[in-house]
């Protein structure tokens, strides 16, 4: 699968720039193989969510809320609280990005986004706990895909960890067995900041942050999520293309670093 629509091939004469230009050690836009677009990131949009953020990757936008709601715990970790991932597409982002249940495509995007935040442990999940195996605080992570013009996945991994950064919940206490609110607000239980970092193989290119005109051209991606301790919690690889030991190799190399550049834009939007 892939978090990239698929769109009708491009021109011919189009992909031929596209790989032209690497194979010159160029990209389009000027970019070097390792380098991001330009990156804007903005918390605290939505005034009605406990956390918010969106990110302009290039001409790429996504929209992350953060909302906290009581819940039940899942049987097997009744001491703990709950972390919801989704994904939605908007149709506006995207001539193919259709309106009703999620595709392949918002699917997997959740997917990644969760597995880096989950296996980080980003979220201290057993101080969500108000009464373990009856109740927890639950935590909604809402993707929205605004414009899509390349690489979905580091921008709603961004996207994610900012509005997690900026979230804010009601401090609750319990008394004779009932829970009780109080009207301070105290931010998310975390610990750990993971980024994602996606690089595309483009015949024998490899590139970081694919633009959509790379994606239509790429053989194979792959995502490496880096935690804040330059540890890897996750890969996933996309496409039907090889990527050999020696290009994961590199690619994570480069991943670790690219992370911690990207971790301190996050940091600073969020005021961390």
């Amino acid at each position: 699968m892939s978090a990239t629509p698929q769109l009708p091939p491009l021109a011919r004469i189009e992909q031929k720039t596209v790989v032209d230009m690497l194979a010159k050690g160029k990209r389009i836009g000027e970019r070097g193989s390792n380098d991001y677009r330009g990156m804007n990131i903005e918390v605290g949009l939505i005034e009605k969510a406990n956390g918010s953020a969106q990110i302009h990757l290039g001409k790429t936008k996504v929209l992350v809320g953060v909302k906290v709601e009581t819940g039940t715990p899942f049987p097997d970790t009744p001491d703990q609280g709950v972390l919801t991932v989704n994904a939605e597409l908007v149709p506006m982002a995207s001539p193919l990005f259709e309106p009703g249940p999620p595709g392949e495509e918002a699917i997997e995007l959740a997917r990644v986004v969760d597995r880096g935040i989950r296996e980080s442990k980003t979220i201290d999940l057993a101080k969500l706990c108000i009464q373990p195996g009856k109740k927890v605080l639950v935590v909604f992570v809402d993707i929205y895909v605004l414009d899509h013009d390349g690489n979905l996945i580091d921008a709603a991994s961004i996207a994610s960890l900012a509005a997690l950064l900026n979230a804010k919940m009601r401090e609750f206490k319990i008394k004779n067995d009932e829970l009780e609110f109080t009207d301070k607000l105290i931010p998310l239980p975390l610990h750990n900041y993971p980024v994602a970092v996606t690089a595309a193989k483009i015949e024998n290119n490899i590139v970081l942050d694919p633009s959509i005109e790379e994606e239509q051209v790429m053989s194979a991606r792959l995502t490496i999520t880096v935690e804040k301790d330059n540890r890897i919690c996750a890969i996933q690889k996309g496409g039907l293309g090889n990527i050999t030991p020696d290009e994961v190799k590199r690619s994570v190399r480069i991943a670790i670093d690219k992370a911690a550049q990207n971790r301190e834009r996050i940091l600073e939007a969020a005021g961390r």
